[in-house]
């Protein structure tokens, strides 16, 4: 009898948890922010696609999903923190230096170069040649971000790593969104989150369409 229960349990949450994955299905469009045209795809077996575009800059995501009353917890595809790809490190010289490299120019520059001293926290910027240089007295850690397609920052050197030259290139699926962090609120027909990495904005606001 005991067993009997258990595996009844077992069937039951297993039908809550799909219950959960088919309320929220359909197309959930982004309103309220101009020129900028984000949606969600759920489908009834877990998985989800985003599609975004701002400007010049189009992103996308897919993966799975899962719900927890009102809070949607996305599990994208792509791993964060992995945007940026060492290709060569060393000692050289007296200053600390990051060279990104990317047949297109643009995306090369102005990317964003975090370093700890500590809880010191400095932020430097590559150049249009994507060179980064700056003083290394006391790092222990330092981090990128992409400017055009941020996510969760990746880390290139921590305490133990004593290296301060840095050759970088960019990684192939920088352009997707990992979506760590960030969770989604669903009410009726509305899914918001907060302002986050990807999108600062206030009053985040998916509709769903008919």
């Amino acid at each position: 009898m005991l067993y009997k229960i258990v595996i009844l349990l077992v069937c039951i949450g297993t039908g809550n948890s799909l219950l959960h994955a088919q309320q929220i299905t359909g197309v959930y469009s982004l309103t309220g922010i101009p020129e900028m045209a984000a949606a969600f795809e759920f489908n009834g077996d877990g998985s989800f696609r985003f599609m975004y575009s701002y400007g010049a800059v189009d992103r996308t995501s897919a993966g799975t999903f899962t719900q927890q009353n009102n809070t949607i917890i996305l599990k994208a595809n792509k791993v964060a923190g992995k945007d940026f790809i060492v290709n060569k490190q060393s000692v050289q010289g007296k200053q600390f230096s990051i060279q990104v490299v990317h047949p297109n120019a643009y995306l090369n520059e102005h990317i964003s170069c975090i370093a700890f001293s500590g809880e010191t926290r400095n932020v430097y910027y590559t150049n249009k040649q994507g060179l980064a240089v700056f003083d290394t007295v006391g790092i222990t850690k330092v981090y990128l971000q992409h400017p055009l397609y941020p996510d969760v920052l990746t880390l290139i050197k921590d305490a133990d790593n004593k290296n301060n030259h840095f050759e970088m290139s960019l990684s192939p699926l920088l352009e997707q969104v990992s979506f760590k962090g960030i969770d989604l609120t669903i009410n009726g027909n509305t899914i918001t989150c907060l302002p986050n990495y990807f999108m600062p904005f206030e009053n985040i606001k998916f509709v769903k369409e008919n």
